[in-house]
């Protein structure tokens, strides 16, 4: 961030106010601050690339924002919160269900080594990934395609990030999960409660699921 960057203000102000939204919401989380790999990776992915260009005075408030066919681009303090969930390190694989504008696979790819991401709406499919090339972001990989059914031929992932909210667990997204791995997950009715779920994998294959916070996500769609 410099003086020559328009938005470094407002950037500056994002991340101060996400650092005291992990602290405010440790009793959910169990994480009292993100980690500095996941706040730098905030810092450094330019949101406004990734919002509609008369939202973009907007880009840097905390908050979601509509990206059309009734998607939105995520909060950044969910988006934060849902990488730190991860526990990546810098060799990891993630899967990404619900590519939406491409900004949580920026995230991502800033993170780990490879990001697979999925979208079942092909037109914002493909505009992430004009807009992730056009950004230099080389080690993500997209696809439109059912989230449900994951990306099998490149499992296991040691990260899922899920994007949008199903009914439930999708067993194949668990499937591809190393072990160890971690999932990040919303579990909820449309529109209606719903909660954030970390699904932990150990090196014996045992799962571990474990609820946080109360989320507000567009619902998952299945590709008939």
């Amino acid at each position: 961030m410099t003086d020559a960057d328009p938005h470094a203000r407002a950037r500056k102000r994002l991340l101060a106010e996400v650092a005291r939204d992990a602290a405010e919401t440790e009793m959910w989380t169990g994480r009292h601050a993100f980690s500095e790999a996941v706040m730098q990776a905030l810092a450094t992915v330019p949101r406004h690339r990734f919002v509609r260009p008369d939202d973009e005075p907007a880009a840097y408030v905390n908050r979601p924002l509509p990206i059309g066919h009734g998607q939105t681009i995520s909060q950044p303090y969910i988006v934060a919160l849902m990488s730190d969930l991860l526990d990546l390190t810098p060799d990891a694989r993630v899967l990404e269900i619900g590519t939406g504008c491409g900004y949580q696979t920026a995230v991502l790819a800033e993170l780990a080594a490879e990001v697979y991401s999925l979208e079942v709406v092909e037109p914002l499919s493909r505009d992430a990934k004009a807009r992730l090339a056009e950004l230099g972001v080389d080690n993500a990989h997209l696809r439109h395609g059912d989230g449900f059914a994951g990306w099998p031929e490149a499992a296991p992932f040691d990260g899922i990030i899920v994007t949008a909210a199903p009914h439930h667990i999708p067993p194949r997204l668990e499937e591809q999960l190393a072990a160890p791995g971690r999932m990040a997950i919303p579990i909820g009715e449309p529109f209606g409660r719903q909660i954030m779920w970390v699904i932990a994998k150990d090196e014996g294959g045992r799962i571990e699921r474990r609820q946080t916070l109360p989320v507000a996500f567009v619902p998952m769609v299945e590709r008939g």
